[in-house]
């Protein structure tokens, strides 16, 4: 073997090094990129789950202190306690959406901000901050599950989750409401 084809052996070596080297440095890079955007992913989704979790624990606290001072619902609790309760929900709340502020991708922090909006419109009438009858009290809650629903479609979207939550496939649906009391089934 002469020294030329020596040269060109080691030559090759060496290519043959370097094409792995890079090769193997680029697909490292895309591991790690790929694996800080699904660690960033999977706090997303703990954030936005938590956030709506906690929307929902502040409308239910909301909706059995409004029914305690309206008449609607027996407690053994007091109105304090069920003000307390609420204002735990709100401490939740207010932690679960600086997560949202975060984490969440523009459109998902603007649907958050405007169920915000509704949630202490829905928070001020159950406290007597603001009066209003038990039908302006069901379309703030009818409000709030569409800003609810909208609030999901943006957060899929920032996931990059196929689908929709609502539209054609998936009907606007209305709160499940108990029929009304006829005046003979008051007994």
């Amino acid at each position: 073997m002469g020294a030329v084809e020596q040269l060109v052996t080691v030559a090759a070596v060496m290519l043959g090094a370097g094409a792995t080297y890079l090769t193997n440095h680029a697909m490292e890079r895309s591991r790690n990129r790929y694996q800080l955007l699904t660690r960033w992913d999977d706090k997303k989704i703990d954030a936005y789950a938590n956030y709506v979790d906690a929307v929902k624990a502040k409308i239910a606290m909301a909706v059995r202190l409004y029914e305690f001072r309206e008449g609607l619902r027996q407690e053994e609790r007091t109105e304090r306690e069920l003000r307390d309760d609420l204002a735990d929900a709100s401490l939740t709340w207010g932690r679960s959406f600086e997560r949202v502020m975060l984490l969440g991708g523009d459109d998902a922090i603007e649907a958050a901000h405007e169920l915000n909006v509704v949630l202490a419109e829905i928070d001020w009438q159950a406290t007597g901050k603001v009066a209003g009858s038990l039908d302006e009290w069901r379309q703030r809650h009818r409000g709030a599950f569409r800003v609810i629903n909208a609030f999901h479609e943006a957060a899929r979207e920032d996931l990059g989750i196929q689908g929709r939550v609502t539209g054609e496939r998936h009907p606007e649906r209305d709160l499940l409401l108990p029929s009304a009391r006829r005046e003979d089934d008051t007994s």
